[in-house]
């Protein structure tokens, strides 16, 4: 079938009615579906409790959410009382700037939206239907400036104006009370207990300087503030592969164990698991049971193995040095900002809880070229990604598709059935465009962890900034482009089939840049159907109708883990970086249309009331925040405001000169709002950066700043227990299955059960170690997280909560290392984890401290003791020699003289007991020696170092970790002490007139050295 004039004349006369009804149907569709999801979730919340309100159970201390109702709309009332310092107390400042910027965007789009809809919509009406053909004009156009044109276009000017300046005025206003919000959460006590707060991160430290004397010199002799203590990190390996893969390998244990024991084993065959194969294919079959027993075994004790070699990895070229107050080290910082002090870099340390577990800390070069490399990735993915707008433009332009008459069909459709036609073109597109974008700010902060980030909350920085800009190039910009070129080859062959001469068709083109505007502007009816469904997307996340029924489904089908449960029930995590990137891109469509077509701007901002007061909800009761910045991302997302609203000048400009001509005089009038957006960003960092990222007290609040002092900092180890790598002190899940199933478990193991009395004494029962794996029996009330447990991981009850101080508040007897994580006093609850519960001494590295910084309460040289922490006294692991048995912790004490042991009557008896036990490891030590002919002086020497016995190196030059065991090649023994000990230990005091060995310590114990201080 040719080309046929007429049909594509009427399919275009057509397409006039089409865009307004595409519009209306969805606008009206995706309304009903708002409503009956608001409905529904009013429906399911009172009977859903831990899904719509987990954190009215699980919350930090005071900070519980107000009361709520189980009426219909009970979770209103809440919503309208609860005002900012109430919520900055119970959901912290993240939330708190969050709602801010949603205040912000709803304030601001209410009254441009005022603007532009009560001056613009009325004169662009009027001109309309004064000036333009009904032929050529429909029910949408008329309210835009597509026609407009002559004087009539200076007051869309003059509206641009008003604009700008109600942006730079809201923005200002708010920005002022989030630089007042952030300044008194510095000031807060919460923030000025926080250890991390008065310590510096140090980044890219020249080799030669990595050592702890290293990071004292960068800094500089000539320091103003003291310098409490220092810590130079050390390389871990792959040891976070292992332990992941660790971790990953219980949980497909335990969906095996889940499955297979539901219902009963009678009759049923073992499972079966593969290994190797492709797709399916091949591979050799295992028992899955014994499967993973043995798997987790190896690893477990490959992980051991890791930890007990890391005094003996070189250091990496990152450490950290606190400062003796808070005011000190923010002074500091932004003393050296920007200066690279003898080539590092020195910044404000981030919260622990903030570092990325899996961060590699690059040199210069090779962070440059893994930057490179992870910029050349996500373009090619955001290349590929542009593919899918192809057909997103071609959706939105069906009716210009209908119009060039190549698609026959497609005028068959429209002819017979325009409420279709109008419905496909307007739900599909946005739709579409979703569905392509959903992964990409994943993929981006996967990117940005290769690129060498080191703070989740970098990455959200930086999710924000790529997938904004993105959005922004590919759904905006090149979206538009395609618009024009498709519309503009339209006019082409619609020309060509009117055997138009040559002569006209180049005058056609000559006549394009006119039209561009007139195609920009047709394309905001995408944005119209774009809006309606960003607003039912925002109350179908009030109602987590999928998650209710991907539980539901998972429950039914494949049966759910202990593990499941709890990480089910606790509050979900609020993604910040992506949240905030779907609301700037709604804000840069909203503003970059506002005084083009009005009515943009005015369902932007019944989208962002919709979104400030379900976002609300889901903060007050639903998420939490994964770690606090306090609002750090404020500044990030003010600054693509100021680019939509400088974009939004941009195509003002374009659409002026494209309609008046850019030669003209006249075009000077829109020049001036570009420039007081310029003007306003400078004077916007000059005015509240200092105050924004720095805590810069006056001299009163100086003066009063809690100082700490070296010894107290050094005595517990806070520096190397608060950054040391995540992974050294990371907790190993263990598996866990329900109690109802262990009597079954123990038929699957055919009786190889070894009784936990033998094994550790401090074990409770409900935990067997069966085929030599210890695997919990958790009891049907006990699947839900346990509130106290929560609220222990997310306060600071210290500002170094894995100190023995803290771990000993919170229970008194400890077994160690327990699958149980923390008891507290109202009885046991297990954490699905094989955790150390104390870290004083988990580095397992002496090394870390300088001389004059060790305490006196360090127990054994660190070549000596396990890098879990020191487990409670008396406690006995037969895993371990007699030798290797841990050592009690010795309070210290100032009191107590250099040289002498105090006396019965002067110490406390907790300290009297600690010291009895230190007396009979002492003796059984004594024993050790001389059964060892081993000559305790030779420890000593006369002051001269001595190596303890070394080892091979845990890292292979061709296989990881992980694949080693995945190759069975890995030890399945955890090595004695005496065999993974390489520390030099060099002694400063004469050694005690005993038979005990030279190097137990004294309350004040001599300084212990690591030959790793002075490479």
């Amino acid at each position: 079938m040719g080309f046929d004039p007429q049909a594509a004349a009427d399919a275009f006369n057509a397409g006039r009615t089409l865009a307004p009804a595409a519009v209306g149907t969805q606008a009206a569709l995706m309304s009903v579906i708002s409503l009956a999801t608001l409905v529904l979730f009013n429906f399911l919340r009172p009977r859903n409790k831990i899904v719509y309100e987990p954190k009215v159970k699980y919350h930090v201390g005071d900070k519980s959410p107000p009361r709520i109702g189980d009426s219909f709309c009970g979770w209103l009332p809440p919503l309208l009382h609860a005002k900012e310092p109430e919520l900055l107390d119970k959901i912290g400042l993240d939330a708190v700037a969050f709602l801010r910027f949603l205040r912000l965007m709803r304030q601001m789009f209410a009254g441009i939206a005022i603007l532009t809809c009560c001056i613009l919509i009325p004169v662009n009406f009027l001109y309309n239907r004064a000036h333009v053909n009904p032929t050529k004009r429909d029910a949408l156009s008329m309210l835009t400036i597509r026609d407009v044109k002559g004087n009539s276009i200076y007051l869309h000017v003059a509206v641009s104006y008003l604009i700008t300046i109600l942006v730079i005025g809201f923005v200002f206003i708010h920005g002022q009370a989030m630089v007042n919000l952030r300044n008194n959460w510095f000031k807060s006590s919460e923030y000025l207990k926080s250890f991390y707060a008065r310590t510096l991160s140090i980044t890219h430290v020249p080799k030669k300087l990595q050592e702890d004397a290293g990071l004292t010199g960068i800094l500089g002799k000539g320091l103003p503030y003291p310098i409490t203590s220092v810590h130079m990190a050390r390389d871990v390996g792959d040891l976070p592969q292992l332990i992941e893969y660790h971790n990953q390998t219980v949980r497909d244990f335990e969906a095996v164990l889940v499955k297979y024991l539901r219902g009963g084993i009678h009759n049923k065959s073992r499972p079966v698991v593969t290994s190797g194969g492709f797709c399916g294919i091949g591979g050799v079959h295992h028992d899955a049971i014994e499967y993973y027993t043995n798997k987790l075994k190896k690893t477990e004790a490959a992980v051991e193995e890791y930890r007990s070699k890391i005094h003996t990895r070189k250091p990496e070229n990152y450490g950290f040095a606190s400062l003796a107050a808070v005011p000190y080290a923010h002074i500091v910082a932004k003393k050296v900002a920007g200066k690279h002090p003898r080539g590092a870099t020195v910044t404000l340390a981030p919260n622990p809880e903030d570092i990325v577990e899996l961060v590699v800390f690059f040199g210069w070069l090779p962070l440059t070229r893994e930057r490179m490399i992870g910029f050349g990735w996500l373009s090619l993915i955001c290349f590929f990604s542009l593919i899918p707008l192809f057909f997103v433009a071609a959706l939105a332009n069906l009716d210009s598709v209908a119009a060039a008459g190549y698609l026959p069909f497609l005028d068959n459709w429209l002819g017979h059935s325009e409420f279709s036609f109008a419905f496909i073109s307007g739900v599909i597109p946005p739709v579409v465009s979703g569905l392509f974008t959903l992964f990409l700010p994943r993929i981006m902060r996967w990117l940005g962890k290769y690129q060498g980030a080191l703070t989740h909350a970098s990455l959200d920085r930086a999710v924000v900034a790529r997938y904004f800009a993105f959005l922004v190039i590919s759904q905006l910009i090149v979206f538009t482009l395609i618009g024009v070129v498709f519309n503009s080859v339209t006019e082409i062959v619609d020309l060509i089939g009117k055997h138009a001469s040559t002569k006209a068709i180049i005058a056609n083109v000559d006549k394009l840049p006119g039209k561009i505007p007139r195609t920009y502007i047709n394309t905001s009816t995408f944005w119209l159907k774009f809006f309606p469904l960003r607003g039912f997307l925002v109350v179908f996340d009030l109602a987590q109708i999928v998650k209710l029924v991907w539980v539901s489904i998972k429950t039914r089908v494949f049966g759910r883990t202990p593990r499941d449960i709890r990480e089910w029930t606790q509050p979900p995590r609020f993604e910040y970086a992506i949240y905030y990137s779907n609301l700037l891109f709604m804000a840069a469509v909203g503003l970059i249309f506002a005084p083009l077509v009005p009515l943009v701007s005015l369902a932007a901002a019944i989208v962002f009331w919709i979104s400030s007061w379900v976002y609300k909800y889901q903060l007050m009761f639903v998420f939490i925040t994964k770690v606090e910045t306090g609002g750090r991302l404020w500044n990030v997302v003010i600054n693509r405001v100021l680019v939509s609203l400088f974009l939004m000048q941009c195509l003002m400009i374009l659409t002026i000169g494209l309609q008046i001509s850019f030669r003209s005089t006249k075009m000077i009038i829109a020049i001036p709002p570009v420039l007081m957006i310029i003007v306003f960003k400078i004077y916007l960092n000059r005015k509240f950066n200092k105050n924004f990222y720095y805590y810069l007290p006056d001299e009163e609040e100086l003066r009063a700043a809690h100082v700490h002092s070296t010894r107290s900092d050094t005595a517990r180890h806070r520096l190397q227990n608060r950054f040391g790598h995540p992974s050294l002190h990371a907790e190993l899940f263990v598996p866990c299955v329900h109690a109802d199933q262990m009597k079954l478990l123990r038929q699957v193991y055919g009786g190889r059960i070894e009784s936990t009395e033998d094994k550790t004494k401090d074990i409770n029962d409900n935990v067997e170690v069966l085929g030599g794996l210890r695997i919990a029996a958790i009891q049907q009330g006990d699947l839900q997280y346990d509130p106290v447990l929560y609220s222990r991981d997310r306060g600071e009850y210290d500002d170094d909560r894995y100190s023995l101080a803290s771990s000993s508040m919170l229970s008194s007897s400890l077994g160690s290392p327990s699958i149980y994580g923390y008891k507290d006093r109202h009885g046991t609850h297990p954490s699905l984890s094989y955790a150390a519960q104390s870290h004083i001494g988990s580095e397992a590295d002496s090394g870390m401290l300088s001389p004059q910084s060790m305490p006196s309460s360090y127990g054994p040289p660190s070549g000596l003791g396990s890098t879990l922490s020191p487990p409670p006294q008396s406690y006995f692991d037969p895993r371990l020699s007699l030798r290797q048995q841990p050592f009690p912790h010795v309070p210290d004490s100032p009191s107590w003289p250099l040289s002498t042991t105090p006396s019965h009557t002067q110490m406390p008896q907790t300290a009297l007991s600690h010291l009895h036990s230190a007396n009979s490891h002492r003796q059984s030590l004594s024993a050790y020696s001389q059964a060892s002919a081993t000559p305790v002086s030779s420890l000593q020497n006369d002051g001269q170092t001595q190596a303890w016995p070394s080892f091979h190196q845990s890292r292979h030059s061709t296989e990881s970790a992980t694949q080693r065991i995945q190759h069975g090649s890995m030890i399945e023994e955890i090595p004695r002490h005496s065999e993974r000990s390489s520390a030099v230990f060099k002694f400063g005091a004469p050694a005690p007139a005993s038979d005990e060995p030279a190097w137990l310590p004294e309350p004040h114990v001599p300084f212990v050295e690591s030959r790793f201080d002075h490479q």
